[in-house]
């Protein structure tokens, strides 16, 4: 059920490279049936608070949005439509997720979208050197600087997480 990614230059990559920017591009194996970014951050021995996992959300007043949060952790909407100026968000349905993005479930990045979409990343990445993102394809990932993802997708960090209960 496991195959392994081959490393393909994704348009996330593509992105960084006409910047200039510095990332690394790795390989998981991919098993369909746990597309958790927690499985992600175990295949990459990572701990799962540096691998940042894309959500696709609405935002009533700016429309769609993506928030970048850690493995395990849980998106606080409230939050992330305070951070955005909205005053609700609500998560897009994932039958809508590749039409707005370009992007499948388990490889969506917050790079190279079919459009430029708002990005808002969970204000934890800044306590990291490196972070990883999807790269737009199941099993490659981007292993970046907060700082490069923040200047790349013109980010805003800000608190975006629900306090663990």
């Amino acid at each position: 059920m496991s195959k392994a990614s081959r490393i393909v230059k994704t348009n996330a990559a593509r992105l960084l490279d006409r910047l200039g920017l510095s990332y690394e591009l790795l390989a998981v194996p991919v098993d369909e049936s746990d597309l958790s970014a927690v499985t992600v951050a175990n295949r990459l021995g990572a701990d799962p608070a540096c691998v940042f996992k894309t959500l696709v959300a609405r935002g009533g007043r700016t429309g769609i949005l993506m928030a970048c949060i850690p493995a395990a952790a849980e998106l606080d909407l409230k939050a992330l439509a305070a951070a955005s100026g909205n005053k609700h968000v609500e998560m897009v349905h994932l039958k809508e997720v590749f039409p707005l993005t370009g992007y499948i479930r388990g490889g969506c990045s917050p790079l190279a979208a079919k459009k430029e979409y708002p990005v808002f990343v969970d204000d934890s990445a800044a306590h990291h050197a490196c972070i990883h993102v999807s790269a737009g394809q199941r099993g490659v990932q981007l292993r970046l600087a907060p700082a490069v993802l923040q200047q790349a997708a013109h980010a805003v960090m800000a608190p975006l997480c629900r306090a663990p209960h």
